[in-house]
């Protein structure tokens, strides 16, 4: 088993010099205006309100990329981030293109959009990161630290029969360090996405919900509250992105917020996630779909309609009654998330996280015993338990995109054994689940740990 909070700072602290040393190996100094990008730049241009959650995705990509220690690489990306934003950012304006000129009369009632041109931004950040490596080498600061707990996640997405993989999910155990939060309660982060019409709405949200949630004011005293408003803001926010850039894609999206003994989940359309306690499932949510009554007496007070082709579909078209874009499916489609709360006790076995890839096919009650059968035959190891799941939807027929994650409250050998080891006292050792959250294709993600 995996040693406590005080030895992973150790390890951190021991494996943060060689980290750094490699990096300034490859990178010995700061780039030159004419060197080429060690990152792909976010696109052509970003809103100010895109900025943050843009550029942490960025250095958490790299940084982990090159195998840096998960809590060194989100306190990195937050130091450079927080010391780029005070920074004066007029430099990399953008003039508005025609078609934005265009709809100025329709829009002129809003807040004008400052964008800022992302390539130069991206540079800018990378020096930046460049400055605040070069400062860790000679010390770390005293308040960088690793979570208090370690968690074992199991993931495993698929592309499966669809042509493209629209998907997107986020395992982040480092969210304290990532947004630089000094609360002594640690929270960790799990979500999964499942884009609809393209994947750029699954990505954004990926990257945006869990930067919204930080900024929020009610995180530290109501996180659902907190989690309601991200998904509501991150709407929003992308839906002036659609509009700009003529997009059409939309995406659903489950994530759950673990702050200390308290569980938190938000959702938005037919994503789910279940709890399973002492073999039992419990469920948390109730997913929004055209047909259930209070969403299609919604609809229909708003002068859509729901109506039954190959299945329950919005205005005819969409088969999700709320999800974050799908701009011309507004306000029908609505970007208005649920949330729940629920305090833990130290029975619980573990979370599952899907998309309808998967609930479509597997129903709830079914879940504890696939899981239960696959920890049987792999001896308590639940490293690869998502494989399992997701292999089990698309035997059952499932022809659609299949993300799955487990996030285990205790250890898997317990629940074989029937131990009554409480949730704080799991931990196990292995790699950290802090992947960046824009996967291409992510046909065989590893299971993870951190």
């Amino acid at each position: 088993m995996a040693s406590g909070a005080p030895q992973q700072s150790s390890q951190m602290a021991d494996e943060t010099p060689g980290f750094l040393d490699t990096f300034f190996r490859d990178f010995p100094a700061p780039l030159s205006p004419e060197s080429p990008l060690p990152w792909k730049a976010p696109g052509p241009v970003l809103s100010q309100e895109e900025v943050e959650g843009e550029l942490a995705e960025l250095a958490l990509s790299f940084l982990n990329s090159r195998n840096a220690p998960p809590p060194l690489a989100s306190s990195l990306a937050h130091e450079a981030v927080s010391q780029l934003l005070q920074m004066d950012l007029s430099e990399f304006r953008k003039l508005p293109r025609q078609e934005e000129e265009d709809n100025e009369e329709e829009e002129k009632e809003k807040a004008p959009v400052t964008l800022l041109d992302a390539k130069g931004l991206a540079r800018s950040f990378f020096n930046r990161l460049w400055e605040v490596c070069s400062q860790w080498q000679k010390q770390v600061p005293l308040t960088t630290r690793a979570p208090q707990r370690q968690w074992l996640v199991s993931i495993h997405a698929i592309r499966n029969t669809r042509r493209k993989m629209e998907d997107r999910h986020v395992c982040l155990p480092t969210f304290n360090q990532l947004f630089g939060l000094s609360d002594s309660v640690d929270h960790a982060y799990f979500a999964v996405f499942d884009g609809h019409g393209g994947v750029d709405a699954a990505r954004y949200a990926a990257v945006h919900v869990h930067a919204n949630t930080a900024r929020q004011p009610e995180l530290l005293t109501d996180p659902a509250r907190a989690l309601r408003e991200a998904f509501r803001h991150t709407d929003e926010m992308f839906l002036g992105k659609a509009k700009r850039e003529r997009l059409q894609s939309g995406t659903t999206g489950v994530c759950a917020l673990i702050t200390g003994k308290t569980l938190h989940v938000a959702w938005l359309g037919d994503s789910q996630v279940i709890l399973v306690q002492q073999g039992q499932v419990v469920k948390l949510m109730e997913p929004h779909k055209p047909e259930r009554q209070d969403e299609k007496e919604r609809i229909e007070a708003l002068g859509g309609f729901v109506s039954h082709m190959d299945c329950w579909r919005v205005n005819g078209t969409l088969a999700v009654s709320r999800a974050i874009g799908d701009v011309f499916q507004k306000p029908y489609v609505s970007g208005e998330a649920d949330a729940a709360s629920r305090e833990l006790t130290g029975s619980e076995d573990y979370l599952l996280l899907a998309c309808d890839g998967f609930f479509d096919v597997v129903p709830h009650q079914e879940v504890a015993g696939l899981v239960q059968s696959h920890l049987v035959r792999q001896q308590g190891s639940g490293l690869h338990v998502a494989e399992d799941l997701v292999a089990a939807a698309r035997e059952r027929g499932s022809h659609d995109n299949i993300t799955v994650m487990i996030v285990f409250f205790r250890d898997p050998r317990d629940l074989l054994e029937g131990g009554a080891r409480g949730a704080g006292d799991s931990q196990a050792d292995g790699r950290s689940c802090d992947l960046p959250s824009d996967l291409s294709e992510p046909e065989n993600n590893t299971p993870q740990r951190s």
